[in-house]
């Protein structure tokens, strides 16, 4: 395994830049560069670099699935639980405690360069210190870092879909949407300062089960239902590489599991 990092480390120095600066001549590449119609460049899943900050679950399938797309992938950890079964799909794990301000930005350091985050962490109704604070710590160090794109994952409940879940649904949750809304002003400020780019990406309730195929991401706030984790995981992909998502707020349900008026599906 150790042999296999040194590989992929040593690969790094000739890698494509996805998100490319005017100064066309000054990249270094390894392969011609795409452009597109609009005459700007795109993030390439193939050598992009990202970071995947979430402790498992959707975090995972995100993870696999970026680098069976042919990313760099580094999926920060707060223990070693994970380290094994991450580094099987090639990718980096290194070690930080989001709500650490030193730790994240080690993190960070440790990196040549940082496209794009994924950032999905999550605590719990008796500590949600993570949804706002450790998040906002990923999102401070990715604006430093210079990343081009951020998506976070938080859930339904937040922001303006307050009331999509129910009124007895919110409020057992009410401590930890209250912190992820928090996060989610945060991000969506830097944006609009133009710090970055964001996608924020509201699952509803999960499910650990294996994905369907049927899940949508919606701009209808009120959405509310299931969904399965890959299924996230996959739509969240999506969303990384398509520039329809950008600085949007989305819903994600799977209709095929909850009853319910039908909703506009956004189109990546």
């Amino acid at each position: 395994m150790q042999a296999q990092r040194l590989a992929q480390t040593s690969g790094r120095c000739a890698r494509v830049q996805p998100f490319l600066s005017a100064k066309i001549n000054s990249v270094r590449r390894s392969r011609p560069l795409t452009m597109r119609a609009t005459a700007s460049y795109e993030l390439d899943p193939d050598n992009a670099s990202i970071l995947v900050c979430g402790g498992g679950g959707v975090a995972l399938h995100v993870t696999r699935k970026l680098k069976d797309m042919g990313s760099w992938v580094w999926m920060m950890q707060r223990t070693d639980v994970r380290k094994a079964e991450i580094e099987k799909m090639m990718a980096f794990v290194p070690k930080g405690d989001a709500l650490n301000k030193d730790d994240v930005q080690r993190v960070y350091d440790g990196i040549e360069e940082v496209d794009a985050v994924v950032c999905t962490l999550g605590g719990s109704v008796a500590d949600p210190r993570v949804d706002s604070e450790g998040n906002i710590n990923i999102i401070d160090a990715a604006i430093r870092k210079g990343v081009k794109k951020f998506i976070l994952v938080t859930s339904v409940g937040c922001g303006d879909s307050k009331e999509a879940p129910g009124e007895r649904v919110y409020n057992v949750l009410k401590p930890v949407l209250v912190e992820k809304d928090k996060a989610e002003e945060h991000l969506k400020a830097a944006g609009a300062a133009g710090k970055l780019t964001y996608v924020i990406i509201r699952p509803g309730g999960l499910v650990s089960e294996p994905a369907t195929g049927s899940a949508i991401l919606t701009e209808d706030a009120m959405a509310s239902g299931m969904i399965h984790r890959e299924d996230v995981a996959t739509l969240v992909c999506k969303a990384l590489f398509s520039k329809k998502a950008d600085n949007k707020v989305l819903t994600a349900i799977d209709p095929t599991k909850t009853p319910g008026p039908e909703r506009a599906v956004f189109q990546l």
